[in-house]
């Protein structure tokens, strides 16, 4: 089974920043896309970020300019660097994965990201 574990959640101030970390672990995988999404209460889930293994990356709108969505060389850690947040950003962040090997798709716990006005 493949794992995704989350971190880097919490409550901030408007204007500040979080950086959220997902490790993903288990029996040996391939990658081929990992990224965010959040959903807040009522509504739907909506991508935030993606980064593929070729390190190539998408951002919705709303965050473009700024987050930055990363890899680490071990290409099994993801890391989603967000700065300027606001109380529209306010929802729980999911991490997830599109793995070749074992094929599917998997998803962390999600971890609650919380900006005060």
């Amino acid at each position: 089974q493949v794992q995704l574990v989350e971190s880097g959640g919490g409550v901030v101030q408007a204007g500040g920043s979080l950086k959220l970390s997902c490790t993903v672990s288990g029996s040996p995988f391939s990658i081929n896309f990992i990224g965010w999404y959040r959903q807040a209460p009522g509504k739907q889930r909506e991508l935030v970020a993606v980064i593929t293994s070729g390190g190539n990356t998408d951002y919705a709108d709303s965050v473009k300019g700024r987050s930055t969505i990363s890899r680490d060389n071990a290409k099994n850690t993801v890391h989603l660097q967000m700065n300027s947040l606001e109380p529209e950003d306010t929802a729980v962040y999911y991490c997830y994965a599109n793995i070749l090997y074992p094929s599917g798709v998997y998803w962390g716990q999600g971890t609650q990201v919380t900006v005060s006005s």
